[in-house]
């Protein structure tokens, strides 16, 4: 055989081996075909949930501050529960110890910033003033929170043009909220109190108790006395 004829020769085509790991694939892939709903709904209700007690605790906690500061604490565990279970039990990719306990703590703070912001909207006509406050610090925070949170977005978008637009827009909700905030209460009858107004003083209540009219005076009997001399008997032959 000529050295033309060994070039010309075609190489015996070997069939293509069985896929590496081709049989763990196939398992996953219907293992996440069948996966049930139920952990990412839980997650998802965990964030809203968490959320929301955060919003209300927030909010009404002068009213009564152990009582609020106890449900706020249930709020931020509920929020965390959803964030592991979402970020690090459902996910595929574990992240590091350093980047864990980034999440962790930017998942807490955007609890608390996304309660502040929808706790001060809703009960913004039972508390101007403090609602005044909260929701332009919800705004500021839950925007620093979603950013150390998000792995895709680098953190110096914090102090980027998005970052000064978000102060700017902070600033401008503060100011303008303070000033609803002055006129509402200026205006009287405004919103709900929550329990906290105390009853109006009737006018027409007795400062003093009554006594009883017919006291019978010490040593004496209650029961009517007999008459000590009857009185004379007129029969008709008096004179006589």
């Amino acid at each position: 055989m000529t050295s033309t004829q060994l070039l010309d020769a075609r190489t015996p085509q070997t069939p293509p081996g069985p896929a590496t790991g081709g049989r763990a694939a196939r398992r996953k892939a219907q293992s996440s075909r069948k996966r049930s709903p139920a952990a990412p709904y839980l997650g998802y209700v965990g964030y809203f949930v968490g959320a929301g007690l955060i919003s209300g605790a927030v909010v009404h906690h002068p009213l009564d501050p152990d009582r609020y500061t106890r449900i706020a604490l249930y709020g931020a565990l509920v929020f965390l529960a959803a964030t592991v279970l979402n970020e690090f039990v459902l996910t595929r990719q574990r992240p590091g110890l350093p980047r864990m306990l980034a999440v962790i703590g930017s998942s807490l703070m955007l609890s608390f910033g996304i309660g502040m912001l929808s706790g001060g909207l809703q009960h913004f006509d039972d508390f101007p003033a403090r609602g005044a406050v909260l929701v332009p610090a919800g705004i500021v925070v839950s925007f620093i929170a979603y950013v150390i949170k998000d792995a895709d977005t680098p953190t110096r978008r914090i102090f980027s043009l998005l970052g000064l637009t978000v102060l700017a827009v902070a600033a401008l909700a503060f100011f303008g909220l303070r000033q609803v905030a002055a006129s509402m209460e200026t205006t009287p009858g405004g919103g709900h109190s929550h329990g906290t107004e105390e009853p109006a003083a009737d006018d027409h209540t007795p400062t003093t108790s009554p006594r009883t009219a017919a006291t019978p005076a010490p040593g004496t009997s209650a029961q009517p006395q007999p008459d000590s001399t009857p009185p004379p008997h007129d029969d008709g032959h008096a004179g006589h």
